[in-house]
């Protein structure tokens, strides 16, 4: 598989303060990661690693928001390409798409995030979407990514926006501000796995975005942080990791800026953005480890996937 010049992860948050971008700039065969910064105005993002990588380099970035739709969902609101009704969200009949729905009456498939805000206990239920949309369960709204497996909890569904593990709110974000203004303007963007498989996609100047999940990622590394006595928005337990994630930096050729050596070695920091932090320093760590080899992209196979549901880098691509 061919090395991007550039490799980039950010972690993903509704809070502008929590998206944290680790950046890393290829020397030869290692990588030079900087520390973790905020990520800044979304629509820079694209143009920013674009530059970086040059005209006839080639960028590399993960998200850890969802890039896909459940398949029901899709069936139902008849989407047959992913990468096209990206396009179409917030616009004409699909105006409303983004806006999360205020009451469980004002869902409707062309306005599937849900809710605006939280309510009385009984007001707000996670049975309200499917009910609304039409679907038969709750299990309907996760894409098979999402779903759990020994190493991991089951992700939350992509348009639940309440709680502190919803994803609803990254996902409206990251598409509305920078994904779908980038492919509209055609900035040389890929999707992975949308566009093709990974190798493939590397081969060709400008920028790939991938999915990715960091509590994936733990295992991969052999993190003491997926163990769930352990909590990643504890500095303690982050710095438990310190010598795992520095000697999984040794092992990748990643050299670390003093910045981000000191950072990981104190636990990302005590304030609330050091578990962001972290996550994205593990992200970029889980990229580069599937550059090197050491674990397959996991390039989904069927067609749904492939056009429709999406899928998590570096998650086994298993069978349906």
């Amino acid at each position: 598989m061919r090395l991007p010049e550039i490799v980039a992860h950010a972690d993903w948050s509704a809070n502008p303060a929590g998206r944290q971008v680790v950046v890393s700039r290829r020397r030869g065969d290692r990588y030079a990661a900087a520390a973790p910064h905020p990520v800044g105005a979304l629509d820079d993002l694209v143009p920013a690693l674009l530059a970086e990588a040059g005209p006839d380099g080639t960028a590399l970035l993960g998200v850890d928001f969802p890039i896909g739709l459940p398949r029901a969902y899709a069936k139902a609101a008849n989407i047959d390409d992913f990468r096209t009704a990206l396009l179409r969200f917030g616009r004409r009949r699909w105006r409303d798409f983004y806006m999360p729905a205020e009451t469980a009456r004002d869902i409707s498939l062309r306005r599937p995030f849900y809710p605006m805000r939280g309510g009385a206990r009984g007001r707000v239920r996670r049975a309200d979407l499917p009910e609304a949309l039409g679907l038969a369960s709750y299990d309907d709204l996760h894409r098979l990514c999402d779903r759990g497996h020994p190493d991991r909890a089951a992700a939350a569904a992509l348009f639940w926006t309440l709680g502190a593990n919803q994803v609803g709110k990254a996902a409206i974000s990251g598409w509305r501000d920078m994904l779908a203004p980038a492919l509209r303007s055609r900035q040389p963007m890929l999707l992975w796995p949308f566009d093709g498989r990974l190798a493939k996609l590397l081969e060709t100047p400008g920028l790939v975005v991938a999915e990715t999940y960091p509590g994936e990622i733990y295992g991969h590394l052999g993190l003491g942080i997926g163990d769930p006595r352990r909590a990643k928005t504890r500095q303690a337990d982050r710095a438990f990791d310190a010598l795992k994630l520095t000697a999984a930096a040794a092992r990748l050729d990643i050299d670390l800026a003093d910045a981000l050596a000191a950072s990981i070695a104190d636990g990302f920091g005590d304030d609330a953005q050091g578990d962001d932090r972290f996550d994205a320093t593990v992200g970029l760590f889980g990229m580069i480890n599937i550059l090197r080899g050491n674990r397959e992209p996991g390039d989904p196979r069927d067609r749904l996937r492939r056009t429709i549901e999406g899928w998590i880098l570096g998650q086994a691509d298993g069978t349906d």
